[in-house]
């Protein structure tokens, strides 16, 4: 019987979330719901110059966001903690001696202005570097060095021979030996590196998958000799295509600001959206482009991985939002939009219009930055800024009488709902023998400033009573 799938998201906190970590995050979390697994989250917190507790908890932040929750790490400890890397060094350091001890490994006193010596050596003769072993068979630090000072490497096994898995996206990978050298797997202040300290962590949190985005794929043949020299079974593995910005370069913070997942919370992207878009981004059913999370969890499988690196595309980011914004209940958009509206200085908490506004703005919108916008600009204020071009010609002559008697229907009107100002609207077209829209495209003008908002029922009810009797007189002045 095979071991229960536990898979892992290792991050390392240096500030934020990124897309390319929220799609592995979403990815392992999908496979790992869907097949009754264990969604592990650790922290690879051995950069101690960004990762702070503000950084883990902008990793934490984000997650929550996006709605990804974990079953063992950070505030859920479970058998195999603790989940930071920095609280597991003595691990490291009890595996990487008993390396030493077996022959496996052994400690290395070059410094780095040796090493760079020897890297320029290799350039200037137009070869890559690899550490030459000066170290490999020492047994005591050179004159003026020790143990203290050295890093520990990764003793290679001499002669030919080739280290092979093969990946559930990109199939058999092979590297011979002799494109592998000594690698480090400590440094001298005991913070084992990356393809080190994965290593260990994954054997005893009995992680059976490992999915990371493709630029690990090197790193994988490292850590497969650390595997078999320790004795222990790797886990599958599945690298994911990687993210390239809008300019094909691969997605960065220091090139892209939206490499940021927080950043399209602020913008006013639904969480729901983001996840539909970055999923897409190296995985696909069929041709179905919008995607819920329960379609997700129905669907997702690494086999169906694609192997070619996703290209940003933030117009399709935006049209999926929409589609979002109008499938989400009403009552769940206008919960979200509350900050938007605040960050304005309109507190609208509780406001009968706001469930109108979304409705009607929700399908000319992209973010629910734009109704924010809209809302502040057009319907939460006090007066309106009229276009003159829109002006000139709606508010003249005929369509000034028009709005007159509208304005008088309109103050005896018992009831302000969209239904009965929609009738304002038919009632004066009918007695004055024009089209609707000679009555519409003044009250429009009136209230908005120019020609175009939602249906006249609900721009009045949006602007609300009082407001629209007042932009409709100062319109009338005009007269």
């Amino acid at each position: 019987m095979p071991p229960a799938l536990r898979v892992r998201f290792a991050p390392s906190p240096t500030g934020y979330l990124h897309i390319g970590g929220a799609r592995t995050a979403l990815m392992n979390f999908l496979q790992a719901r869907r097949q009754g697994g264990t969604f592990v989250l650790r922290m690879e917190d051995t950069d101690q110059g960004r990762s702070t507790p503000e950084s883990v908890q902008a990793i934490l932040d984000g997650l929550n966001w996006l709605g990804i929750d974990w079953d063992e790490g950070p505030g859920k400890e479970g058998p195999y903690a603790p989940y930071f890397q920095m609280q597991r060094l003595d691990t490291y350091r009890k595996h990487a001696d008993q390396l030493i001890a077996e022959g496996k490994a052994y400690r290395c006193y070059c410094t780095k202005e040796d090493l760079d010596a020897q890297r320029q050596v290799a350039e200037k003769a137009g070869g890559a570097f690899k550490y030459p072993g000066t170290c490999r068979e020492r047994t005591e630090p050179p004159a003026g060095r020790n143990a203290a000072d050295a890093v520990i490497r990764f003793k290679m096994p001499a002669g030919d021979g080739s280290v092979s898995f093969t990946d559930k996206a990109l199939g058999t990978i092979t590297k011979t030996h002799s494109d592998l050298d000594d690698w480090v797997m400590m440094r001298a202040d005991g913070i084992p590196v990356y393809n080190f300290g994965c290593v260990i962590d994954d054997h005893l949190m009995d992680i059976t998958l490992v999915a990371r985005g493709q630029e690990h794929v090197n790193s994988t043949f490292p850590q497969l000799m650390l595997y078999q020299a320790l004795g222990w079974t790797p886990p599958d593995f599945a690298h994911l295509p990687l993210i390239l910005g809008p300019d094909r370069e691969k997605l960065s913070k220091r090139k892209h600001p939206e490499a940021d997942v927080m950043v399209h919370k602020r913008n006013g992207v639904m969480p729901e959206a983001l996840l539909n878009f970055v999923i897409r981004l190296g995985w696909s059913h069929g041709n179905d482009e919008v995607i819920s999370r329960e379609q997700m969890l129905e669907w997702f499988d690494f086999s169906d991985v694609g192997t070619t690196s996703g290209v940003w595309n933030p117009e399709k980011l935006l049209w999926l939002n929409q589609q979002w914004m109008k499938q989400l209940p009403v009552e769940t958009v206008v919960e979200r939009l509350l900050p938007f509206m605040e960050a304005k200085g309109i507190q609208a908490q509780g406001d009968p219009r706001l469930e109108t506004l979304v409705r009607t703005l929700r399908e000319r919108s992209n973010t629910l930055e734009d109704i924010a916008t809209t809302a502040a600009n057009v319907y939460f204020r006090s007066g309106i800024t009229l276009d003159e071009k829109a002006a000139t010609k709606h508010l003249s002559g005929e369509s000034l009488n028009l709005l007159r008697k509208v304005r008088e229907t309109l103050v005896a009107l018992p009831e302000w709902s969209v239904e009965a100002l929609d009738g304002v609207v038919k009632q004066v077209s009918e007695a004055s023998s024009v089209g609707m829209g000679k009555v519409a495209q003044p009250i429009r003008v009136a209230l908005t400033g120019n020609t175009t908002s939602p249906g006249i029922g609900e721009t009045l009810v949006l602007v609300g009573r009082d407001e629209s009797l007042l932009r409709i007189d100062a319109a009338l002045t005009r007269g």
